[in-house]
């Protein structure tokens, strides 16, 4: 699938098996010109790796979300990296109304003896 993908969105879970992912390897199997979305968790990129991947031109840019450190160091070189687009790490506002409905189905499927929507299998690691 690699080989094939031109933009590369990253959305996966963090788990033992992504943990360090998209290392060097992972990355030279996108093709040349390549250019990754990282949104998943921080801990799915080798950093140093999409960087050399950047100055060698195989990847042709990256836009980042999320990073191993966070808040990202005021010295780190992704902010200085022309190639390197770096967004804040925020999901959205929720409205006071979104978080009662969310509080409230929850709570009724714990009364009624069900899992509630959206839990974190933790056996699974998401």
């Amino acid at each position: 699938m690699l080989a094939g993908t031109e933009v590369l969105i990253n959305l996966l879970p963090l788990t033992q098996e992504t943990r360090g992912l998209i290392d060097a390897g992972f990355l030279r199997r996108l093709p040349r010109g390549a250019y990754l979305i990282q949104v998943g968790r921080g801990e799915h990129l080798v950093e140093e790796a999409l960087l050399d991947a950047l100055e060698t031109g195989h990847l042709s840019g990256a836009a980042l979300d999320v990073f191993a450190t966070e808040p990202l160091p005021e010295t780190h070189a992704f902010w200085e990296h022309p190639a390197v687009f770096v967004t804040p790490h925020e999901a959205c506002h929720a409205s006071e109304r979104a978080i009662a409905r969310t509080l409230r189905v929850t709570a009724e499927a714990v009364r009624a003896g069900r899992r509630p929507p959206d839990t974190v299998d933790t056996a699974r690691g998401y």
